[in-house]
């Protein structure tokens, strides 16, 4: 069996991509497993043309098992970074020609991975996944921008009458969770795709809070001076104030000539004067004590507000009210993400989490968001994040009933915010969708695994966009010689609902025609950049490779 691909790991991921290489790329898939009994394993033998071989570790003769020396790709996409990292330099040492495609959250030191190998992409499904959750948590077109050869584009609603439109993208008026992809006829789209033009716009203005530096300041005050030292300044001031009147009073000084003398006694320069009466002595007398007290007690109430501003934790601020925020539950390698963008585009996060050694604390303690700790699943710790003055919740960790159940948790305290919640099975999110009137729900391996799909398949995923529940790619689809598509129009490579062409780079050329004409016939060499959804990315592929490499049993519609 040779060209067949090779997936090792039983993970959510696993069980997506290889149901993404079997059935929408009708490709021959191995899966290598520990057990097929346990996590996704029974799901993943269920999956037509895969076939599952169980080792307990992905050594040298678990893949020789697999005939891993023929195999056209192999995917790493267990859940130790290290494992997959060692597993893909046996692969490289038995098939040197491979591909390989390894999943690391690390995308720093995944950069650096790459280079070790001859033909390799590392790609982290987390970060694949959050910007479809800052999207959603928003309730807007996801604001992170796409960098296609040499130009900017980014979603954006046609109410907003972006200038330079290059296609219709969604209508999500039906159904926010399942929109209707690339429209017939385009103009029926409420979403569209659109090329950054330097025209000033900040699609983020909304959702930053208007704060008032009055009002920040008097919810400040409180948190960062003594209330015992203030009282104490307070009453020295006082009886400083009342000694004023009655040295004036008493002594028969004007009020000019009692404010030089208490200035003076203020600083430390009292001048006695036997010739005073009793009341003015006693005043006299009284102010100098008081101001000798004052000195120390302020100097006291700064320095303590200075140490509790430095020292003043993100549950401190918690105490007061906030509102227009975004709770995100969870701060594992998703959460993180989550938190990270949200932060990065001036969204104020309110994060919980039940392990306080989880990997986004380090994050979030270092940006000085505040953390609730505490089980999401109950009201106490969702009143203390402020559930019910937020704009959002986002419940992103790795159980599902977990996020769920805090999900209605949060409803229920809040009845219309909105949840994001991040649910491994579809089926499950629909029905959540349908019954508890949550409409978004998301898997990160359902987000991920179209982009690990076409990774192995060795075509370049420039970008993936995120609408509703769904999912669409942009890919960079070279044309080969003995194509179905060589000689054609350009208008074949468009199917509606299905894929949508963007821009032609012809021969192979470096430049790229973004308008390209209906009518223009397609030759060996050109480039497409093409959008699709899962289904019409491998129509166009099928149709853009030579037919003996198209695999058995594919039929193009």
């Amino acid at each position: 069996m040779r060209g067949h691909l090779v997936v090792c790991g039983d993970t959510p991921l696993a069980f997506r991509l290889a149901d993404e290489l079997a059935t929408r790329y009708v490709q021959d898939v191995t899966v290598i497993v520990p057990s097929k009994k346990r996590n996704h394993g029974p799901q993943i033998a269920q999956l037509p043309r895969v076939k599952v071989h169980e080792a307990l570790e992905l050594n040298d003769e678990a893949f020789r098992d697999v005939n891993a020396d023929a195999a056209r790709a192999v995917a790493l996409v267990g859940n130790s970074e290290v494992g997959n990292i060692h597993a893909a330099l046996r692969v490289q040492e038995l098939n040197p020609g491979a591909r390989l495609v390894i999943r690391m959250s690390n995308t720093s030191l995944g950069a650096r991975i790459r280079t070790l190998f001859n033909d390799c992409a590392v790609l982290s499904d987390g970060a694949m996944a959050a910007p479809s959750f800052v999207a959603a948590a928003l309730g807007d077109p996801a604001p992170s921008h796409l960098r296609v050869a040499g130009r900017t584009l980014y979603v954006a609603r046609r109410s907003d009458r972006p200038k330079s439109i290059i296609c219709g993208l969604a209508d999500t008026r039906r159904s926010e969770g399942n929109p209707r992809l690339l429209p017939d006829p385009p103009d029926s789209a409420n979403l569209v795709l659109a090329v950054a033009d330097k025209t000033p716009r900040d699609p983020l203005n909304q959702h930053r809070p208007r704060r008032s530096p009055v009002a920040a300041l008097s919810r400040s005050l409180p948190l960062i001076l003594n209330r015992r030292l203030m009282q104490v300044a307070l009453v020295l001031l006082a009886v400083i104030a009342a000694g004023t009147a009655s040295l004036s009073i008493a002594a028969g000084y004007g009020f000019s000539q009692s404010i030089y003398l208490i200035l003076l006694d203020l600083a430390g320069a009292a001048n006695p004067d036997p010739g005073l009466r009793g009341g003015a002595k006693v005043a006299q007398v009284v102010v100098t004590l008081a101001s000798l007290a004052l000195v120390p007690a302020v100097t006291a109430a700064v320095v303590d507000a200075l140490v509790r501003a430095r020292l003043a934790g993100p549950l401190e601020r918690l105490r007061q009210p906030i509102s227009g925020h975004v709770v995100v539950v969870g701060l594992g390698g998703v959460g993180v993400r989550v938190v990270a963008q949200l932060n990065d585009l001036g969204v104020p996060v309110v994060c919980v989490e039940m392990n306080e050694d989880a990997v986004g604390v380090p994050l979030a303690r270092r940006e000085g968001l505040p953390i609730v700790f505490g089980d999401a699943t109950r009201k106490e710790t969702l009143r203390s994040a402020w559930v019910n003055t937020c704009r959002s919740v986002v419940t992103v960790t790795s159980d599902d009933i977990t996020n769920l159940e805090a999900g209605l948790s949060s409803r229920d305290l809040k009845d219309n915010v909105r949840v994001v919640l991040r649910l491994f099975d579809d089926d499950l999110a629909g029905r959540v969708h349908r019954n508890f009137r949550i409409p978004v729900s998301r898997s990160v391996s359902f987000l991920a695994a179209p982009a690990f799909a076409a990774a192995m398949m060795e075509r370049q995923v420039i970008g993936t966009i995120p609408v509703g529940r769904k999912v669409m790619l942009i890919a960079d689809v070279p044309i080969v010689q003995g194509s179905a598509l060589e000689g054609r129009p350009l208008s074949d490579a468009n199917q509606p609902g299905e894929s949508r062409v963007l821009a032609v780079g012809r021969r192979g050329g470096q430049h790229f025609d973004w308008q390209p004409q209906d009518g223009y016939l397609l030759v060996r060499g050109d480039r497409l950049i093409v959008l699709a959804t899962r289904t019409g990315i491998g129509h166009v592929r099928a149709r853009s490779i030579a037919p003996s490499e198209s695999p058995a049993g594919w039929r193009p519609e």
